[in-house]
């Protein structure tokens, strides 16, 4: 029997050697993505290995939002990157000078400076020089509240529609009250937008967050993110649509082990590298943590951010139940808790082997936008110590030529690579014994066994990999034509 990676330590102590693969369970095809190693879906067998979450490396405040339309009530924010390499920002502003809430586009050539570009469309205090592209019928909780657009990338929509986006709406339900929904809208440019629909389109849920949506391309649909109440707690709801305007009725999330805590928002997103891989940045709420410090001072909750994962976008892995984003040591990033770690929507490439990550901070005082960085693949890995340790994957089918590791070593440190079939025997030329020893940090490092690189001959036969660790970190690893 296949024995759950998170007993594996102890499991294989007593049975080292328990790597078959129920009959039913069909060989895990591998394409030419990515294969990160953020839950168990790929591992047979592990053995002093430890799974690690990576924080991100803290870099520096791209922006303060102090222009008199942002206010400490910004919040909601979004990045993506334009077919042309733009990158952009947009997110809420108002709350301060202002009670209307406001959607406010910043740009960017490298993901670490922004600027505020005039767009000339919306007046405040009676000019139009400011970067608010969109404010919406009512004054708060409206439209502007959480705005949320995204780059769509089904190949059948309309060029006036590159750029649609989902947001709070108003509209009566079934029992004539009046309440939060959501509505839909599209834009050629990003800049210039146009309601799809004059009624809310997904009317089930509720709403205050910052609602996700996207055309996913692995089930061919439109899905949205939202939030939903659920067993006392905020929790994430999923719709889909095959045109964004007729939605299903909304599917809870369901989270392995079960969720214990307020999930504020989603940040679900597409990990491009790695089609069928879900990955979501949820804020999470601490709302009884009313007083901190030692001068006891009232808040209204704390706030962090966490990282789950999923395959198929409705079952979702929660592995890693420690923070990946902490307030750190800055007392205005402990409080305001509605809007302090909460990070952006979306992940951006700055820079080669490099993504980064967005967050809103210092909310008790003027909030800034905060970026982090990962390594390409790099928000956990399988770490092995002093002592080797080892994982045996599922049965997989490659398709391409050569293997290459996201691997980070010591200078004593070392990974190997042994190929297997399915009867846990190595491979004539793909023994452990004939892959030298790999060292070194890179990305997409070529494994090569006593023989060379080339995998081509065993395209198509189901096998097994087997990866033997000493003080080195595995990220994942790629199989390429």
């Amino acid at each position: 029997m296949r024995f759950p990676v998170r007993s594996a330590v102890a499991l294989l102590a007593l049975c080292p050697l328990c790597l078959t693969t129920p009959a039913d369970d069909p060989p895990f095809e591998i394409g030419n993505g990515a294969q990160l190693f953020v839950d168990d879906a790929l591992i047979q067998s592990m053995t002093d290995l430890q799974w690690t979450l990576h924080e991100p490396e803290l870099r520096e405040v791209g922006m303060v939002f102090d222009a008199p339309w942002e206010g400490p009530q910004m919040g909601y924010a979004t990045v993506l990157r334009d077919p042309g390499g733009e990158f952009r920002l947009c997110y809420r502003g108002g709350g301060d000078v202002t009670t209307r809430e406001v959607a406010c586009l910043a740009l960017s050539d490298d993901g670490i400076h922004w600027r505020r570009p005039e767009l000339g469309l919306i007046e405040f205090e009676g000019s139009t020089a400011n970067n608010i592209f969109w404010t919406g019928e009512w004054e708060a909780y409206g439209e502007s509240h959480n705005f949320s657009p995204f780059l769509d990338t089904n190949p059948h929509t309309a060029s006036s529609e590159r750029y649609r986006a989902v947001a709070l709406r108003r509209g009566i339900d079934e029992t004539g009250e009046r309440r939060r929904m959501l509505g839909v809208l599209g834009s050629p440019d990003g800049i210039h937008w146009h309601r799809l629909a004059e009624e809310p389109v997904i009317r089930q849920g509720g709403f205050d967050s910052l609602n996700v949506a996207m055309w996913d391309p692995n089930i061919e649909r439109y899905v949205c993110y939202s939030r939903v109440g659920r067993n006392g707690l905020r929790s994430i709801q999923r719709s889909t649509s095959p045109d964004f305007l007729a939605w299903d009725p909304p599917e809870p999330l369901e989270f392995d082990p079960p969720q214990m805590e307020h999930y504020y928002t989603n940040g679900i997103t597409l990990w491009p590298r790695s089609p069928g891989l879900y990955l979501g940045f949820p804020m999470r709420f601490v709302p009884e943590r009313t007083e901190i410090g030692v001068d006891h001072r009232i808040i209204d909750g704390t706030s962090d951010a966490v990282f789950i994962t999923s395959r198929d976008g409705l079952h979702w892995d929660r592995t890693f139940r420690t923070a990946l984003i902490r307030p750190g040591p800055d007392p205005d990033s402990w409080g305001s808790a509605h809007g302090n770690n909460t990070p952006a929507t979306g992940l951006l490439e700055t820079a080669p082997g490099e993504i980064s990550i967005y967050w809103i901070e210092n909310c008790l005082d003027v909030p800034q936008l905060r970026r982090g960085t990962f390594r390409t693949d790099g928000f956990v890995s399988l770490r092995a110590g002093a002592e080797p340790g080892e994982i045996i994957t599922v049965p997989l089918v490659l398709t391409g030529s050569r293997l290459t590791v996201n691997l980070s070593t010591s200078a004593v440190g070392s990974l190997r690579v042994e190929i297997q079939g399915l009867d846990g025997s190595p491979l004539a030329g793909f023994a452990l014994g004939d892959c030298p020893e790999i060292f070194g940090d890179e990305i997409e490092r070529p494994v090569e066994w006593s023989g060379g690189g080339d995998i081509s001959a065993l395209n198509g036969t189901p096998v097994r990999l087997r990866f033997v660790l000493r003080d080195a970190d595995l990220y994942s690893f790629t199989v390429r034509h």
